[in-house]
């Protein structure tokens, strides 16, 4: 196997024992020897490619980082209506979480000051979300008299707290807490119209 090859898949062993770890324990409470164990690679490769714990944090912090632009840029991109693409936004975003053990560490030490705002580039979900309400208010697609800045706060809360509540859930996880969310509240602050809409796709 190429050394350059070899390397990305050490360097990638490491990020992912790393995330596992952080996700199960806390960035705090994980030693070194923990994700070396993990990820059974030596001291000695490991500073290959990092210079400590601290920068391998860093590290997902940037990497998660990287990822939601791609995603908000492929709903925005898509031919709905911007209730549609706030919804389903939120959804997707909700299953990578579930289901991405390197993004969900990431995110979670980006929210935990691990990184500074400029070296997380956290994107401001909630200012997106707010846009694509008051779109949707000027389109009629909410009943008259919704607060499309108050739902964009409940959207996001609602994310938030999916993602605290949803991750290792034996039960209900991430992403279907998300939809449930949208469900009820959707019921109380779309036009009937648009849920008549979405009913028939």
């Amino acid at each position: 196997m190429p050394q350059q090859r070899r390397a990305q898949l050490t360097r990638r062993a490491i990020v992912v024992a790393a995330a596992e770890e952080f996700d199960r324990h806390g960035y705090d409470a994980v030693p070194l020897s923990a994700i070396l164990r993990r990820s059974g690679v030596t001291k000695g490769a490991f500073y290959f490619h990092f210079s400590s714990k601290e920068a391998l944090a860093l590290d997902l912090v940037r990497l998660q980082a990287k990822r939601w632009p791609r995603l908000q840029h492929s709903w925005l991109r898509r031919e709905l209506d911007p209730l549609s693409i706030a919804v389903g936004m939120l959804n997707d975003a909700a299953r990578l979480l579930e289901q991405d053990v390197v993004l969900r560490a990431g995110t979670r030490l980006a929210r935990h000051r691990i990184a500074t705002a400029e070296e997380s580039h956290e994107l401001e979900w909630e200012s997106l979300l707010r846009d694509l309400l008051r779109r949707s208010s000027a389109s009629g697609l909410l009943r008259p008299g919704v607060d499309p800045a108050m739902v964009a706060r409940v959207a996001y809360t609602a994310m938030v707290g999916a993602y605290a509540i949803g991750v290792g859930n034996s039960g209900v996880g991430v992403s279907a807490r998300m939809e449930e969310a949208w469900r009820v509240t959707l019921r109380g602050v779309a036009s009937p119209e648009w849920l008549s809409t979405r009913r028939s796709r």
